[in-house]
């Protein structure tokens, strides 16, 4: 096996290693080794991407001496590379981003843990998006959980606590619905890879045997990561836990940690089920109804906010609704955007949650849109990110978000069903509302203030910060203006994604 082959199963195990050295090193120790240790992973996820185009083939790597069905396995490809290194660079760049904020709003001696989190959160999303093993999935789940539930309660405040406390009580109750589907399709077919898993599946399937169980077990995966990724309308916990939470954490909440599980529901459709099986159960209609209700009804609850973050995490809302129409078409096309939407959202939510705790910055601290006005003056770069973002939200050319919305509309148009009426007319009345919110919040930051409040407040010039948001943008116009490269690749990891 060559040396990159192994880099899947490092990224992983170094993640998790990492987390353990950051606990025992002062704030300062601790932040050097994560940021070392977010860039080393980016390197070699890239890298992972670039050796599986050249091979054209997905690969096996077996954990142990003992290969299927008794051992552990990860499966690379296309799609889980290219997955996993927007994911590390966006958590990177996200880190980056909020650094400051992390040392104001953390007590100086939870620093460390706070990296350590971050570091245990990387491990959980490299395994998610690698594992190929059903429970391996679920243990991971449940550190994704507990580190996302810590990088929201370590910023000390009462909002925080009640917010972190919401949120730890709806994810626990998806996660124990995914541990009932496992634990119950484990019962009829014996096995936890997979693979075999569908293998097993398809034969029941086909004998009409354990029709019903069948029926539940789809229903608690759809329920139970629908809850986790915050899909309408189990969202309620994302607003409070997204805009109390320091701006790293939102920014890494709201563009990664979402969608990790999405990527557990994709792989269970195309590697477990199929689509036969999941459209003889109807969990397409599921999927596809609360999604279009997420991208309508979350644009409305934005359009009436008039906190900041609160009105970001409300557009995730919307945004993650749009993923789960892409996967309620029940199209290639369709699937296609779905996976789209996850890198395009995954690298501007995280820049405007950044850009929003820069305003806040020269803002007196303050979260309201009426305070932030002018922000954009007093931090420039913050201005031009935010607009940027703004830009791709609403789905303007040449923005990662249209590329997002060509797509979905090409894949609605594929479909024969009344869904492609649906999807273009919500894709529509959620493009205006997208608008309507994020065009008005872009004038506000760049209106000068008549009441000289905060007016000798600057940004003050720091590289991470500057390093992060032109990152940001160059990502996000790079995916909108040559998208194509990025959307072969994705049509050819989906090829090789399924059994």
């Amino acid at each position: 096996m060559e040396l990159v082959q192994n880099f899947p199963f490092i990224t992983i195990v170094f993640s998790l290693t990492c987390g353990v050295f950051c606990a025992v090193f002062h704030g300062n120790g601790a932040k050097r080794l994560c940021i070392a240790w977010l860039t080393a992973s980016f390197l070699m996820s890239a890298a992972t991407l670039a050796y599986t185009l050249q091979s054209g083939e997905y690969y096996i790597y077996y954990m142990g001496r003992w290969s299927a069905p008794w051992g552990n396995e990860i499966r690379v490809g296309v799609l889980e590379a290219l997955m996993a290194t927007f994911f590390s660079g966006v958590m990177l760049c996200s880190i980056l981003g909020g650094m400051s904020h992390i040392f104001e709003d953390c007590d100086a001696e939870k620093t460390n843990l706070y990296f350590t989190m971050i570091s245990l959160l990387m491990s959980s999303l490299f395994a998610l998006i690698y594992t190929n093993d059903l429970f391996t999935a679920y243990v991971f789940v449940e550190i994704n959980t507990m580190a996302s539930c810590a990088l929201v309660m370590l910023k000390s405040s009462g909002a925080t606590l009640v917010a972190t406390t919401r949120y730890l009580i709806m994810s626990l109750l998806g996660s124990g619905l995914f541990l009932l589907g496992v634990v119950t399709l484990y019962g009829i077919t014996g096995h936890l890879l997979m693979e075999d898993i569908g293998r097993e599946v398809r034969e029941i399937f086909r004998e009409g045997t354990y029709s019903l169980p069948l029926t539940v077990i789809i229903g608690l995966f759809s329920v139970g990561l629908a809850v986790k990724s915050a899909l309408f309308p189990f969202h309620s916990w994302l607003p409070d836990a997204h805009s109390n939470a320091t701006s790293a954490s939102s920014a890494v909440l709201s563009g990664l940690v979402l969608k990790g599980y999405i990527i557990v529901l994709i792989k269970i459709i195309y590697r477990i089920f199929g689509f036969e099986i999941i459209v003889s159960e109807r969990m397409e209609d599921f999927l596809f109804v609360f999604g279009i209700l997420a991208m309508v009804l979350g644009s409305v609850a934005a359009l009436r906010e008039r906190d900041l973050k609160r009105m970001l995490a409300y557009s995730s809302v919307a945004q993650v609704g749009y993923i789960y129409v892409g996967i309620g078409l029940n199209t290639e096309a369709g699937m296609a955007a779905a996976c789209i939407q996850i890198i395009a959202h995954a690298i501007t939510k995280p820049m405007l949650f950044c850009a929003a705790g820069g305003f806040m910055q020269v803002s007196g601290g303050s979260k309201a849109m009426a305070d932030m006005r002018g922000a954009g003056r007093r931090d420039p770069l913050g201005g031009v990110a935010f607009t940027v973002g703004a830009m791709s939200m609403i789905g303007i050319p040449f923005f990662a978000g249209f590329v997002t919305k060509f797509h979905l509309a090409e894949g609605a148009l594929t479909s024969t069903t009344p869904r492609m009426v649906i999807a273009v007319a919500a894709l529509i009345i959620s493009t205006i509302l997208n608008a309507m919110y994020y065009i008005p919040a872009v004038f506000n930051i760049f209106s000068p203030r008549t009441d000289g409040k905060f007016a000798d407040v600057r940004i003050q010039p720091r590289f991470d910060y500057t390093f992060a948001m032109t990152a940001f943008i160059i990502a996000n116009i790079c995916f909108g203006s040559f998208s194509r490269f990025f959307v072969d690749a994705i049509r050819e990891g989906l090829g090789m994604f399924g059994i």
